[in-house]
């Protein structure tokens, strides 16, 4: 039976508006863990103990990690409205970027920072406010929010609405600022509570996150990072290779009635169910690709040993692509730090193996991909 306050309630403001305000979690009463639910958790547990298990056998995982944080930095901008692709971050990293390149690019790349930034001091710091700021801040540094307080919880109210809606006609008005402050602390110690399962956890959290909605911009972002950010921290992965913005995309709308559901209903039930489910086909599509990277990286390997007349270096530029599938001349002469005459060879030899293929038609400032490495990533 619905319960309209178990998630929360809204307050009047004095200014006219409701505004909503989490109760802390866990859910109370408890997450009700029927057949169904517990179905859906132990699938999604085994299919992120498979997908840990598949990154493990990758002769280099780290290629198949930066490969996913790109992918996801993507899909997630994506979610908010940018147009930037895979292949244009790509460029971008080549130092091929060009004159047609989306507006929204450093946005993509900053993604890409902020979730290395992040990983990367969770070495040093727990999953924190202090943390999720400094996250957030990478995200939004010199691009579109910038003056929207990088890094800062928000200082007055917002709210969710189409466009061009007000306070009083608003979708969604998250707690004003004085409840805010609280609902953040409370969600604080509940990432550090390990008494819930950690996709339970990891699935409350998040939805926790969203309501709360304590920056100006950057929300949707910041609280999908921070599902892997969580993950990786309680040891659930031991590489950071769980990212739901592709399921998020392509199930936008009933993301989106699912975390009203919480909000209206005190439905955290519908919501795990549908998050858990999410769990269990990303991760069994990522240990796919990774079987699949691992397949064509040994295919490979064989036609390059069979045709280079140095192996070794054809090896590394193959290797490299693997990290950068799309490359200029100079930038393999700087990864394989070799001459120019020789990194353009090398190219040229990949080209007539069907390896790499030229993108831009042009004699000079050439492009080239690495094609069948590139379709087996996913795309929405």
């Amino acid at each position: 039976m619905a319960d309209s306050t178990r998630a929360g309630r809204y307050v009047s403001q004095p200014q006219g508006y409701r505004a909503f305000v989490p109760n802390p979690l866990p859910p109370e009463p408890p997450v009700a863990v029927d057949a169904m639910l517990l179905r859906l958790l132990s699938a999604a547990d085994c299919a992120l103990g498979r997908l840990d298990g598949a990154a493990s056998i990758l002769p280099n995982p780290d290629f198949f990690v930066s490969m996913y944080v790109r992918q996801e930095a993507v899909l997630s901008s994506q979610i908010e409205g940018t147009q930037s692709t895979l292949e244009d971050v790509l460029a971008y990293e080549a130092g091929a970027r060009g004159a047609d390149a989306p507006r929204d690019l450093a946005e993509v790349v900053n993604y890409v920072k902020a979730m290395n930034h992040g990983l990367a001091r969770l070495a040093e710091l727990p999953l924190s406010l202090r943390l999720i700021r400094e996250i957030h801040g990478r995200l939004l540094e010199g691009v579109r929010g910038s003056e929207r307080t990088p890094g800062e919880f928000r200082r007055s109210q917002n709210w969710i609405g189409p466009a061009g809606c007000t306070l009083n006609n608003a979708a969604y008005v998250p707690p004003a600022v004085h409840d805010m402050l609280p609902a953040l602390d409370d969600l604080e110690k509940f990432l550090h509570d390990e008494s819930l399962p950690v996709l339970v956890q990891a699935g409350l959290a998040h939805a926790q996150f969203e309501t709360i909605h304590p920056f100006l911009d950057g929300n949707g972002r910041v609280g999908r990072l921070l599902i892997a950010f969580l993950l990786c921290w309680r040891g659930a992965l031991h590489r950071p290779l769980l990212y739901l913005s592709l399921y998020l995309k392509a199930h936008r709308q009933e993301y989106y009635d699912r975390l009203n559901a919480i909000r209206v209903e005190g439905d955290w039930e519908g919501w795990l169910r549908f998050f858990l489910a999410g769990v269990a086909d990303v991760a069994d599509g990522a240990t796919r690709t990774a079987r699949a990277i691992l397949d064509l990286r040994e295919e490979h390997r064989r036609l390059v040993a069979s045709k280079a007349r140095k192996a070794s270096s054809a090896h590394a530029l193959l290797d490299m692509l693997f990290m950068n599938p799309i490359v200029t001349p100079s930038a393999v002469q700087h990864g394989l730090e070799c001459t120019f005459k020789t990194a353009n060879t090398l190219v040229n030899d990949f080209v007539a193996w069907g390896l790499l293929e030229e993108t831009t038609g042009k004699q000079r400032n050439r492009r080239f991909r690495y094609g069948p490495y590139l379709a087996l990533l996913p795309t929405a």
